[in-house]
């Protein structure tokens, strides 16, 4: 027996980078997932890691849905809710990636970090929950970033909403456990299409600050979201694990 054999899930921002990963981790750990993604874009994407997820025997659909719009969120996760049940497990994922310094940030670039980041995870938990407390069961997993905790340079915006994720991990697991575990995954610099404009002086000078002298990988990250899922982490709630290389000690 599969360690997420029986469990529903669903990943937001799956049809690239970490969640594709995590859907497909969670595919072969057993679990049923519905891939989410943006419907201005990657619905390709999602389609094609379905067909992989079946392809090795697993289950999984696509639905698209906008993050940080409320009523697309609301139909998403009534549309699981219909072909699923209660939703097992949450992955908030779906994030954007932006860059400028404070002093010349367009107010618009903020809001928009804003309302993925942050406002997508507050969203897709809101409209899951229930279920999920009504089942008396549920696994909440918000992928973070440790720019969360550390903070950086021509980021405060998105270390700002990252930040806010962990906080927003950490108050709601007080408030339904032990029904449903709430837990964050704060990784470093992973190998993903977010880091496809860094220069190459970026790139040597952040592995040199790397204790782990290298860029992570998905691969770094897929097996913490699967234990975050799993029956394993029963007793972790209110967590922030990181994957990242040595990046934020904390």
């Amino acid at each position: 027996m599969s360690r997420l054999d029986g469990k529903a899930a669903l990943v937001t921002g799956a049809s690239k980078g970490i969640g594709r990963g995590i859907a497909i981790g969670l595919a072969e750990a057993g679990a049923t997932v519905a891939v989410n993604y943006p419907p201005t874009e990657g619905e390709a994407g999602a389609r094609e890691v379905v067909e992989s997820i079946e392809a090795d025997g697993g289950s999984a659909f696509a639905l698209g849905a906008d993050v940080s719009d409320e009523s697309d969120v609301r139909a998403m996760i009534e549309a699981f809710e219909s072909a699923e049940g209660a939703v097992d497990v949450l992955v908030n994922n779906a994030g954007i990636l932006t860059q400028s310094e404070l002093a010349e940030m367009p107010v618009e670039m903020w809001d928009e970090t804003m309302a993925v980041d942050l406002r997508g995870v507050f969203l897709a938990t809101r409209f899951a929950l229930p279920g999920m407390l009504e089942q008396g069961s549920g696994s909440v997993i918000n992928v973070a970033s440790q720019l969360g905790i550390k903070g950086a340079e021509e980021l405060v915006h998105y270390s700002a909403a990252k930040g806010g994720v962990i906080a927003m991990t950490r108050a709601l697991a007080r408030e339904v456990s032990p029904e449903v575990n709430v837990n964050a995954i704060a990784p470093g610099p992973i190998e993903t299409s977010l880091l496809d404009d860094i220069t190459e002086e970026w790139r040597e000078r952040k592995e040199a600050e790397l204790p782990m002298d290298r860029l992570g990988s998905v691969s770094d990250v897929v097996p913490t979201a699967v234990f975050l899922a799993s029956e394993e982490s029963d007793y972790y709630t209110g967590q922030t694990l990181s994957p990242d290389g040595g990046d934020a000690m904390h």
